[in-house]
């Protein structure tokens, strides 16, 4: 059982009561508890933990404060910032349009978009290589464009001078090296097929078929109410004694479709119940989703149809590996892959 919610270490720290159901393993539901509050308690923890077991929640906590300043709680209804898991939207787009015949995945940029600002990079780069991150493409889309700050990225396209006169870092299709910029192009190219703003073609075709409604990319200063704050110590390695910061300067005024949106524990249930039904087209097996995202102030991890039927979310306003550390805790009791 949990230690008890008057005990002092734990006053503030865990915002809601564990829900369990019929289909629960008590056993790792106890296991979880024991884990997450030790984590809690010791301040390497701070968000929202999900476990469903075939498409239903047998455990879910929330932990911490989504403003700390504020003392305003973390509860399983609170939005993250999912960092990198934003990619996957990009990726079921992408999909989805040429599974519609709007676009050939092994075709190079240039066929799909001819007036692309760097000919030389259109013209060596395919699809399904920037998919990949195999194309090469590079550059920092962390930077603040000429005479701004990064506060004034409100669109996709205010990304693109970001990066897009930099060469190619290697010969597309004979390495592997992440990039995000490769995701502000597959962005801004599904704008250019669809003919809808990407923000609303994900909306369109991706949140709102799986009943997402808590999901978007919204702007840093206008964030809806019980979304979380980001705190981040500032350096990788920093030690634990390091004074926690909010991250908001860090942040683009607006994310993209390489990261940088929300959603809550709840939504990304619901997106792996649509895929699991086949509501969304273009997307995977839910047993093939296995991502994550962070960044400063942020983390994410996603685990789709584990052993047993599990599913494992876990979201945190905390420096990374706050939640992939406890994903892969799971991951462990449960013998998944790694």
């Amino acid at each position: 059982m949990p230690p008890s919610l008057s005990c002092l270490a734990l006053a503030g720290l865990i915002a809601a009561a564990p829900v369990y159901s019929q289909t629960g393993d008590s056993s790792l539901v106890a296991r979880a508890t024991q884990t997450l509050d030790s984590l809690a308690t010791s301040g390497d923890f701070s968000g929202v933990f999900l476990l469903a077991k075939n498409g239903v929640p047998v455990f879910e906590r929330g932990y911490g404060f989504a403003d700390r300043e504020a003392r305003t709680p973390n509860t399983v209804e609170t939005a993250f910032n999912l960092g990198s898991i934003n990619k996957f939207f990009t990726q079921v787009a992408i999909r989805q349009l040429a599974d519609a015949g709007k676009v050939d995945l092994d075709s190079t940029l240039a066929r799909a978009w001819p007036d692309y600002p760097n000919h030389d990079v259109a013209g060596r780069v395919t699809i399904r290589q920037l998919l990949q991150h195999r194309s090469g493409v590079g550059g920092n889309i962390f930077a603040a464009p000429p005479g701004k700050t990064r506060a004034d990225i409100r669109q996709l396209a205010d990304y693109l001078p970001l990066f897009v006169n930099e060469p190619l870092q290697f010969e597309p299709g004979t390495s592997q090296r992440y990039s995000n910029a490769g995701y502000i192009v597959l962005g801004l190219l599904i704008e250019r097929l669809s003919g809808e703003n990407y923000y609303d073609y994900v909306r369109h075709h991706i949140f709102e078929p799986a009943a997402m409604t808590r999901t978007a990319s919204w702007s840093v200063d206008s964030l809806p109410a019980n979304t979380a704050i980001g705190y981040t110590r500032g350096a990788q390695d920093a030690p634990p004694s390091t004074p926690l910061g909010r991250n908001s300067a860090l942040l683009p005024g607006r994310g993209s479709s390489a990261g940088g949106g929300y959603s809550t524990a709840h939504d990304l249930l619901r997106l792996l119940n649509a895929l699991r039904a086949g509501r969304i087209p273009g997307g995977p097996q839910a047993n093939m989703v296995g991502i994550a995202g962070g960044a400063p102030g942020l983390n994410a991890a996603m685990e789709g149809s584990l052993a047993g039927g599990y599913d494992v979310i876990v979201l945190a306003n905390l420096d990374p590996p706050a939640a992939e550390r406890v994903s892969r805790i799971v991951r462990a009791w449960l013998g998944a892959r790694e």
